[in-house]
């Protein structure tokens, strides 16, 4: 690797990380307001998401000049090109974020309904898959990576099991419409981000390993 290459790759690195803070204390900061209902924390994670937006389009741009003007191949070919993708997901969680803000902010207004649905085990879930993707972002770590792609299917099954949950209950309660459709906002971009933490381990894998894992379930099959 070049001097030049280098240190472009050091800066795209430590941009990259940078953004992967600012996403993921956004969705601990959106999940928290939704629980505490709090409307200052809510709106902050809203209006915070345009400087995800920025610095969504820094990366990219970096990653473009990168290809343009050293040519990379292999290993830093592979880093560049996973870190475009990356760039991308971790905008799209910072979308998710603020729409679970969004939907903090519509609750607050609500009347409360108890679900028989445990909502905050769905959201500490999806909070570790993404703090452990962004690990083994880190790390370089492709087995945290699998263990991310595990998961998944947890959070899937958890989506599936709430929205029997409030078809039940519409049927039951029609005037609760409102709140629960609000509910199942939530539980589907949680399911969403849930995906795109799934995406960001698979990356890695490619990064590391060079091998695309998507749709190829065995190649996430963790080593014993």
């Amino acid at each position: 690797m070049s001097m030049h290459l280098q240190r472009d790759v050091e800066k795209l690195k430590k941009k990259i990380l940078t953004l992967s803070t600012i996403v993921e204390e956004a969705l601990y900061d959106a999940v928290r307001a939704l629980k505490s209902k709090d409307e200052t924390l809510a709106k902050n994670v809203i209006e915070n998401d345009a400087k995800v937006d920025e610095m969504e389009v820094e990366v990219e741009t970096d990653c473009l000049k990168i290809l343009a003007l050293h040519q990379p191949v292999a290993t830093d070919l592979r880093y560049v090109i996973s870190v475009l993708k990356i760039n991308n997901d971790l905008e799209r969680v910072g979308d998710l974020a603020a729409n679970i803000a969004q939907r903090a902010l519509e609750l607050k207004y609500l009347s409360e309904v108890q679900l028989p649905f445990d909502f905050s085990e769905m959201a500490d879930k999806v909070k570790r898959m993404l703090r452990q993707s962004l690990n083994s972002l880190i790390d370089l770590n492709i087995e945290n990576a699998k263990l991310v792609c595990a998961m998944d299917d947890e959070i899937d099954a958890m989506h599936r099991q709430l929205y029997k949950i409030i078809d039940r209950k519409v049927k039951e309660n029609p005037e609760l419409v409102p709140i629960l459709l609000q509910y199942l906002s939530v539980s589907r971009y949680l399911e969403r981000i849930a995906d795109l933490a799934t995406n960001i381990a698979e990356d890695v894998v490619y990064m590391v390993e060079g091998t695309i894992a998507r749709h190829q379930p065995e190649k996430l099959q963790i080593d014993k």
